[in-house]
């Protein structure tokens, strides 16, 4: 299906957790084609959380000009583990000051922090669906354009306003003002498709 040189230009740098559900031969495999297997046995963090640590580091290290962190997996499967997901994106702005998005599949998750933000959504790549969502604390003061259902100063909190099933208005941005910590998920398209 793939050729073995495309195969090849995947392999990560490094490999990070505290291994406790890899199995022998993945570990080996991975070891031989010379990536860094690196233990963080810690059990009070994610292996995502604490691979963003060790990517921050080795950023610092090699003084890499990141713009952002894309991260492909951790959406999908168990209901704890993808809201540890979501959890990690809240504790990764004390680890990092780069944007962090998350992408499974045809999803993608953002946490936009407290502020104004302009979202363009007319690259061809985005799907149908959109939303807002308030983890962790209800938005008190939300404001939106460029969706089919904007609201304005409005209160968005689980039990009353959640966000979500959204669309666009087709003027290709979508500006998000809100004072709290809020989670934009948007569809993207399925390029295999």
């Amino acid at each position: 299906m793939f050729s073995s040189s495309l195969v090849q230009s995947f392999l990560p740098e490094f490999i990070s957790g505290d291994f406790d559900s890899i199995r022998p031969e993945v570990r080996e495999y991975y070891a031989i084609k010379g990536c860094e297997i690196i233990s963080t046995p810690d059990q009070y963090h994610t292996d995502f959380t604490k691979c963003l640590e060790v990517l921050r580091n080795k950023i610092e290290e090699k003084d890499l000009q990141v713009d952002m962190i894309v991260t492909l997996g951790g959406l999908a499967g168990r209901f704890d583990q993808i809201m540890a997901s979501v959890s990690t994106l809240f504790q990764a702005t004390r680890i990092t000051p780069l944007p962090i998005i998350i992408i499974q599949e045809e999803s993608l998750i953002y946490l936009l922090q407290p502020g104004k933000h302009k979202l363009h959504v007319d690259t061809g790549m985005e799907g149908d669906w959109c939303g807002l969502i308030p983890v962790g604390q209800p938005c008190n003061q939300v404001t939106t354009t460029g969706l089919k259902w904007n609201v304005t100063n409005h209160r968005i909190s689980f039990g009353t306003l959640v966000s979500t099933s959204n669309t666009y208005d087709g003027s290709g941005v979508v500006t998000v003002e809100t004072d709290h910590p809020l989670l934009w998920t948007m569809a993207i398209k399925n390029t295999h498709d």
